[in-house]
């Protein structure tokens, strides 16, 4: 099996419930932080780890997020006309020339294991990547997609990026019981979606970065319906297991959950405290306003 991953699946399809009202329109995957849509910073860690092919799962609500990856000609013609060139290099390298954006229709709206699957006939018989747009990492040294790409080529197994979060928040997540294999990789030896504080294997939960074999496939295909009367990817991994190995990898690096507002915002706070045009303004403010021991 070829263990270079050319394909990322950004499931895009979901309706952004806890943002309303600001998502009745506009995507939850477009809401910014500072300058950037969080769709962005999710194509921008795929890009960066070698990425050449950029699959969106989408629904009908998510016009918005083709037409921010597409070219805007009038937008550019203003841009150029007013001489405003670094604007105008920011619209036009949202995306490097020999990236490929493909978007899919989710039909209906039946979990993120369907979303997945959604994408089968673009992924074909390639492991691929999975990133969902609400997990913001700032991976250091380098990206957490990238970071479990190396897992990936040195061992060529399924790799879930996990997290250590509190055992009262195992509802939240699909959680992983692990044996140990070097360093932050592990051995997944159950997987168990949203299970309660008292039911948890571990504290240790998946989030939003998946690399996966394509064996995934057949198996959403026959797992059926499960929590929510969705097709779970919890599920299919859970299959999986019978089969394959598959790795637990504790990513370097800050997670913000900007599915909930107070992650969203305290992603927003930090990026802006080291954004290059901003950073020393806000942290001014801030001290100014309500937190004088920032410095």
């Amino acid at each position: 099996m070829d263990r270079v991953i050319k394909k990322a699946v950004f499931p895009v399809a979901g309706l952004g419930t806890r943002f309303l009202p600001a998502t009745k329109s506009n995507p939850k995957e477009m809401l910014p932080v500072v300058d950037k849509p969080l769709i962005q910073y999710a194509a921008e860690e795929a890009v960066e780890a070698g990425i050449k092919e950029l699959i969106f799962v989408t629904g009908r609500t998510k016009r918005a997020i083709p037409d921010h990856f597409d070219k805007a000609y009038e937008l550019e013609a203003e841009l150029e006309a007013k001489g405003k060139t670094k604007l105008l290099e920011l619209v036009r390298n949202v995306i490097p020339d020999d990236v490929v954006c493909i978007y899919i229709r989710q039909a209906e709206a039946l979990g993120l294991g369907h979303a997945v699957l959604c994408a089968k006939p673009v992924v074909g018989n390639e492991p691929f990547a999975i990133i969902l747009a609400d997990d913001l990492i700032d991976g250091q040294p380098k990206n957490c997609l990238a970071q479990m790409m190396d897992v990936f080529r040195k061992h060529g197994s399924s790799v879930l990026g996990v997290e250590r979060v509190p055992e009262e928040h195992t509802n939240q997540y699909g959680i992983v019981a692990t044996q140990p294999i070097e360093g932050r990789i592990s051995a997944v030896k159950q997987i168990v979606e949203k299970p309660k504080p008292a039911e948890a294997p571990s504290n240790l939960g998946v989030v939003g970065r998946y690399i996966l074999t394509p064996r995934i496939f057949p198996l959403l295909e026959t797992i059926g319906r499960g929590a929510g009367g969705e097709i779970q990817l919890t599920d299919a991994i859970a299959k999986l297991l019978d089969e394959q190995q598959v790795l637990a990898y504790e990513f370097q690096g800050k997670r913000y959950d900007c599915g909930s507002k107070l992650g969203y915002l305290q992603a927003t706070v930090e990026y802006a405290l080291k954004h290059p045009d901003l950073a020393e303004d806000f942290r001014h403010y801030l001290q100014s306003y309500c937190l004088p021991e920032i410095g």
